[in-house]
């Protein structure tokens, strides 16, 4: 029984689909001004594994992720490069795309461009104003009325009063009321544009989540989320287009992602903490990335600190270690019908508004009872190996081959390791140890260990 935390309500629901046989999940995508930070990594990640668990669930799950390719930021970037904007976008898709790869995240099965998806954003701008909740301002934009919407701030909490007490002091008079926000702006020189009932433009940043969730999926559907971030203005603002449009509910199940702090501060430009998802890739492999993010729960502030991302890499290693030198080639059913009941508590554990450090602890229980096996019974230790490599692939981890994982990352390159691992060798045949010693010291300040055995010397990453 999957339970999910639902922001719209403050608490953990039972999850049931609107139709049982399928479920429509939308998660809000990047802005591809820039390469994607820290924080674009954790909502990647954690909606990935999201939509693992629900695939295992579920016979049929289709998933969203739409990407944001026009808005104020991209057009001041590309006048800032003096580069045109489709060119700037694709080359940032391109790049998020990559970083995807590194994360061993699965791509979503649709990802809308909101300049692919103009004419379902015109549309439904052309319903919220027959249905008296939008109007074209003095300056030819199309506004939202948010007092029109009598449900405004159900998901945040906002209170319309409190708003309007914070609003800006220069209300701009073109708008009725100064909580109204865009639908649709009035093209400029030298900006991208698209004809419309309205004149010449291009579509505010909310209406797209609204038009691309609603047209891929349904005007009712099981799920959406994104980060915390967006949980006010953009998904408040995304609940009364779409219900003001159509008329009937637009999500059942709202899932926010937390933010991620740098050493206890909150990352930002301006306090020079910001690190994109390729500063970490320099310094640490994909998966000891992916790993890290999913050790927190996904509603929890995650701190990146070296110590914490080093401790998470130790953690892995330790993961690989366990299934390192084990065969695959045993059947898993010896586990189950030995009534270990890991894969009952792993499942509990993400069916628990999907509970990644608890699944985590478990695949550490298996690693353990693995090491005390490998002495006792190699048939138990070889399926074990396999159970816990089959529970982490859930979580999109363990995905390489032991020996391979552990040897990767040193400044070494296998050839140089081999030729100084021969060399060591010939002096061990020569009882010249102090020669011995040395290459292996050598070695080990290069992070990596020697390890002998009657089979010979094998080696791994420290």
């Amino acid at each position: 029984m999957l339970k999910i935390y639902n922001t719209l309500t403050n608490q953990k629901e039972v999850f049931k689909p609107i139709d049982p046989s399928k479920v429509g999940i939308y998660v809000c995508g990047m802005t591809v001004y820039d390469f994607c930070h820290m924080g674009h990594a954790r909502v990647l990640v954690m909606f990935d594994v999201i939509t693992r668990h629900l695939r295992r669930n579920f016979k049929d799950v289709k998933y969203i992720r739409n990407i944001t390719d026009i808005d104020d930021k991209i057009i001041s970037r590309a006048i800032e490069n003096n580069e045109d904007i489709f060119s700037l976008t694709k080359r940032f898709i391109d790049a998020m795309h990559e970083d995807e790869i590194a994360l061993g995240v699965i791509s979503p099965d649709i990802e809308p461009k909101a300049t692919d998806s103009i004419e379902q954003m015109i549309n439904m701008i052309e319903l919220l104003i027959k249905n008296r909740l939008a109007y074209q301002g003095k300056n030819g934009d199309v506004f939202y009325s948010v007092r029109k919407f009598k449900n405004y701030g159900k998901l945040s909490g906002k209170n319309l009063d409190d708003l309007e007490s914070g609003a800006r002091v220069d209300i701009e008079s073109n708008k009725e009321d100064p909580l109204d926000f865009v639908l649709w702006k009035m093209a400029k020189p030298n900006e991208p544009k698209w004809p419309s009932p309205w004149g010449d433009g291009r579509p505010g940043w909310h209406i797209e989540c609204s038009a691309m969730s609603t047209h891929f999926i349904d005007d009712h559907f099981d799920i959406h989320g994104g980060g915390m971030d967006l949980t006010f203005p953009h998904h408040e603002n995304e609940i009364a287009q779409s219900e003001g449009a159509t008329g009937c509910k637009f999500v059942n199940t709202w899932m926010h992602v937390g933010f991620v702090n740098i050493n206890d501060e909150k990352m930002s430009k301006s306090l020079n903490n910001f690190f994109t998802i390729r500063d970490i890739l320099g310094k640490y492999d994909g998966e000891t990335l992916r790993y890290f993010l999913i050790s927190s729960h996904y509603r929890s502030p995650l701190n990146f600190s070296s110590t914490n991302i080093d401790s998470a890499k130790s953690a892995l290693k330790r993961l690989y270690t366990a299934t390192r030198g084990l065969s695959d080639n045993v059947g898993i059913n010896y586990v189950s019908n030995n009534n270990l009941d890991y894969e009952d508590r792993f499942n509990s554990a993400l069916n628990d508004d999907f509970n990644t450090p608890i699944a985590i602890s478990i695949l550490f229980e298996i690693a353990k009872q693995i090491n005390v096996e490998r002495l006792n019974n190699l048939k138990k230790a070889n399926a074990l190996s396999q159970l816990l490599k089959k529970l982490a692939n859930f979580l999109g981890i363990l995905e390489y081959d032991a020996d391979e994982y552990l040897k990767q990352g040193s400044e070494l390159s296998e050839n140089e390791i081999l030729n100084k691992i021969s060399k060591r060798e010939q002096a061990r045949l020569s009882k010249d140890f102090a020669m011995s010693d040395q290459v292996r010291d050598e070695l080990l300040e290069f992070g990596i260990i020697l390890e002998d055995t009657v089979d010979g010397t094998t080696w791994r990453r420290r």
